[in-house]
């Protein structure tokens, strides 16, 4: 599959209403460090300085979050988000180089109003958290 492909594939499956939708929607159940790496992720998205295969790349993470059929169903209890949370790490791991303090800050911000979460952690010298 080209890169061209999986960038459209990506976006089909990504949208931020959708990201949203799941984060709101399932905070309490996708717990504070996915959110975490979520809210980092999608605020890095923002970034006019991060560069399209960074962008590819996050938007393949957060899509695989969005989707509730992925390797290990959502809704399976206990270990339903370890998939995503695998992603999600993989994700920051790659684009570490592109996550400022202002993502993290912003992240840190919504994960406190959405879960009362503090992201342990998170720290630009520290992306995977």
């Amino acid at each position: 599959m080209t890169d061209e492909k999986i960038e459209k594939s990506n976006k089909e499956e990504y949208s931020e209403n959708s990201f949203w939708n799941k984060i709101k929607e399932h905070a309490k159940a996708i717990g504070c460090s996915l959110i975490c790496k979520a809210l980092v992720l999608y605020y890095t998205l923002q970034n006019p300085n991060c560069p399209k295969w960074a962008k590819t790349t996050i938007i393949g993470a957060l899509a695989y979050l969005i989707n509730f059929m992925d390797a290990i169903p959502d809704f399976t209890p206990i270990v339903g988000y370890t998939d995503d949370l695998g992603a999600l790490a993989a994700a920051i791991a790659l684009v570490a180089v592109y996550i400022t303090d202002v993502e993290i800050i912003k992240a840190k911000e919504k994960a406190k109003e959405l879960l009362d979460c503090d992201c342990p952690g998170i720290e630009k010298d520290k992306p995977n958290g």
